[in-house]
């Protein structure tokens, strides 16, 4: 099972040392509030290495913000992973669960959370040695993490808001999910219809900036 510790460490090696410079530059833009800034392809930066930096960040974001609310988040309170009444989402890998199965969300952003790990380890999808070429497919690879991704927002969004705003963290999950919608739109990583639960506050986000 994934924890905390784990993604600290992913986040700590899989950087190579231009990713490191490119976290550098995330930072120092957030930092200034600008955030449509900070989601644009610094010039002269390999499109794929700011991908790929922006995706370990990214990871490790929805990955301590949903760590806040694992007590909250049981396969009692949430049987299915779901994002409101219309949306139900199943797993499958396509290696280890080749037909997509029906789980509680807990065990759902589990098995997330690992396949993540396992994409970001493997150094033939996420390069970590300086120079090394990044696979034809990585920006699909890419896709379908943010696609993910993008779903334990929903599930948070609709099932644990009220708990988020009890916990004082509202602020820091909008934050990090303007982010989140400013970068896959720039880049376009998700597919539109696969926004719809959360339609009309991405399009907000949008729009703002």
């Amino acid at each position: 099972m994934f924890s905390l510790i784990i993604v600290r460490n992913i986040f700590a090696h899989a950087f190579s040392l231009e990713g490191a410079q490119l976290k550098r530059h995330i930072d120092a833009t957030l930092g200034s509030g600008n955030l449509r800034e900070a989601v644009r392809l610094p010039v002269g930066e390999d499109f794929n290495e700011w991908l790929a930096v922006n995706t370990v960040d990214f990871f490790n974001q929805v990955n301590i913000l949903y760590g806040t609310l694992i007590e909250f988040c049981t396969p009692a309170t949430c049987p299915t992973m779901s994002a409101g009444p219309k949306f139900e989402y199943r797993w499958a890998d396509g290696v280890q669960i080749k037909k997509p199965i029906e789980v509680s969300a807990p065990k759902y952003v589990e098995y997330l959370m690992d396949w993540i790990e396992a994409q970001l380890d493997d150094e033939s999808i996420f390069p970590q040695k300086l120079g090394a070429p990044f696979p034809p497919n990585f920006k699909d690879v890419v896709k379908t993490i943010f696609k993910r991704l993008f779903r334990v927002y929903a599930h948070i969004y609709h099932s644990h808001f009220q708990k988020i705003v009890n916990l004082k963290e509202e602020a820091h999950l909008n934050t990090c999910f303007k982010h989140f919608t400013l970068f896959t739109w720039e880049f376009r990583l998700i597919d539109k219809a696969e926004l719809a639960p959360l339609n009309e506050l991405v399009e907000s986000i949008i729009l703002a900036y």
